[in-house]
């Protein structure tokens, strides 16, 4: 007989074989295997009823409005309305125009910083905000000091001069600088939650363009 057919004929009787366990060559427990054959798929079973149950009459949709838990607290009266090109509204029914305006302790205040500098911007050679601590001078007198003042620097958001930032910062108070619209909620959302005591803002009308 051809030695090839020989050969075919004694490795289809050996891929029959079963596993069988060699225990110098494998880790307890386990088998080596030496065959190649494809292990046969699990077919899932189809379920044999499609009935879930009685319908529940559960209302499973999220109610975001319950989550808020801010909405029973009231705003406080110096909270913004709304955004001018030239002012603000607030929710006292103050109007605020032709100028900033500094709120401090549940107080606000017409704030014009460009007419204390010596070249009435706001803006340094750097594009950097910048204004004379004097502009500053009810942060000073007031006691406790705000823990948080937010500063909204007009339409764009604008870097602040270190200079300003370590004066404000050696009175005890952290900065947030972003555009006065957005300056403008998050001090509603701050001073809502922690105080106007914790949280002040100084703000910039949107309106405002250096050189006007």
């Amino acid at each position: 007989m051809d030695p090839s057919i020989k050969l075919t004929r004694a490795l289809a009787r050996r891929s029959m074989r079963p596993c069988r366990r060699d225990a110098s060559l494998t880790w307890p427990g386990r088998a080596r295997c030496f065959h190649d054959t494809r292990p046969a798929l699990v077919q899932p079973r189809r379920p044999k009823s499609r009935d879930r149950g009685p319908k529940s009459s559960e209302d499973t949709q999220t109610d975001f409005g319950a989550l808020d838990m801010l909405r029973n607290t009231v705003a406080p009266a110096t909270s913004i309305d709304a955004c001018t090109a030239d002012g603000f509204a607030l929710n006292n029914q103050m109007r605020i125009s032709g100028t900033g305006v500094l709120l401090v302790g549940g107080e606000a205040y017409r704030w014009r910083p460009w007419h204390g500098a010596a070249t009435g911007a706001l803006l340094n050679a750097k594009r950097q905000w910048e204004v004379p601590e004097g502009a500053w001078g009810i942060l000073e007198l007031v006691y406790p000091k705000p823990d948080l003042l937010i500063i909204g620097t007009g339409p764009h958001t604008t870097p602040i001069a270190p200079a300003v930032r370590k004066y404000l910062n050696d009175l005890g108070i952290r900065l947030e600088i972003q555009d006065t619209r957005n300056a403008a909620a998050q001090f509603n959302l701050l001073a809502t939650e922690r105080g106007v005591g914790q949280v002040a803002a100084a703000l910039i009308p949107v309106g405002w363009r250096q050189g006007r």
